[in-house]
């Protein structure tokens, strides 16, 4: 019985090695409304604004080419990134205090996207699969994003989406 046990338990282990899936811990201080965006597909695009040159307001994602709701609010125009086909979100960082102060979004390709002002506690979000990128968000909001948490997935390339 605990032969069976122990294999068992090394099985796990190997495969939470090799898990395809890791999420980054919330950062924030996680109050007001809860949002999560999602979609099919690799994120496309991503649009944010940020609140009168300070905290970041609202984000939202582009799946192909469905743009998600928008977690947050929006305030005059947003920074937006346009990604090439074959670009992906590899590693998110920024500062936070109340709100989210300030998030970069990094690629693949070396691009970012910069929105908020820097101030607060640091935070620095990356998978933990080399070829794992970012695919979906979770948090709060209540005046902008008050609490931020990234989840990352190697993308199924044979899925039909």
């Amino acid at each position: 019985m605990r032969c069976i046990a122990v294999l068992a338990l090394l099985a796990a282990c190997v495969w939470a090695e090799d898990s395809h899936y890791s999420f980054s811990p919330s950062v924030g201080s996680g109050s007001g409304s809860s949002y999560s965006i999602t979609g099919e597909g690799r994120i496309t695009a991503i649009r944010a604004w940020e609140a009168w040159g300070n905290h970041v307001y609202g984000i939202q994602f582009c799946y192909g080419s469905v743009w998600s709701e928008i977690a947050g609010y929006t305030y005059n125009q947003p920074v937006e990134i346009k990604l090439f086909e074959d670009e992906k979100i590899i590693q998110v960082s920024g500062k936070h205090s109340h709100y989210i102060q300030s998030m970069i979004l990094v690629t693949n390709k070396g691009r970012s996207l910069q929105v908020g002002q820097p101030s607060g506690n640091s935070f620095n979000m990356y998978p933990t699969h080399p070829d794992a990128e970012l695919r979906f968000i979770s948090g709060r909001y209540h005046g902008g994003l008050s609490a931020f948490q990234a989840h990352w997935a190697v993308l199924d390339q044979n899925q039909d989406w």
